[in-house]
């Protein structure tokens, strides 16, 4: 069959506009076309399960001597605001384990009560997650 004669009846008619329907605007028809997104939400979960974290390292007994030994310094020098790095490990909050953090700054608060570490800038490290602490 000749495929050049199947439409010649309809070919040259005009083309229907609805008097019921407005036309469809342009973004509207090619939004018809997208891809199927059935999966909302699967590449997310994908990156999410992709990111690393790490686990938590046991300190050993002397070095948690050492860190107890400085936060007693830090407590003596306290008034004067000293400066510190402190290494501590940040546990995330999605997922099982963590990682670790670096943080420089001059030391505002150690609160014995919460065994907390206060850095000027707001930061607040649990004394049992401190790694090391040196002075900056």
């Amino acid at each position: 069959m000749d495929i050049s004669h199947r439409y010649d009846d309809i070919i040259d008619l005009p083309h229907h506009v609805s008097e019921r329907h407005p036309p469809m605007p342009l973004i509207d028809r090619a939004a018809q076309f997208s891809p199927f997104a059935a999966l909302t939400g699967y590449d997310a979960a994908i990156v999410e399960t992709a990111r690393l974290t790490e686990e938590k390292r046991e300190l050993s007994e002397d070095g948690k001597r050492t860190i107890n030994e400085r936060l007693n310094e830090l407590r003596l020098r306290l008034p004067a605001d000293p400066g510190v790095t402190v290494v501590f490990f940040e546990a995330d909050g999605r997922k099982s384990g963590g990682r670790y953090q670096t943080a420089t700054g001059a030391v505002k608060k150690l609160d014995e009560h919460r065994g907390v570490l206060y850095l000027a800038d707001g930061t607040a490290v649990p004394f049992d997650d401190i790694w090391s602490i040196e002075e900056a």
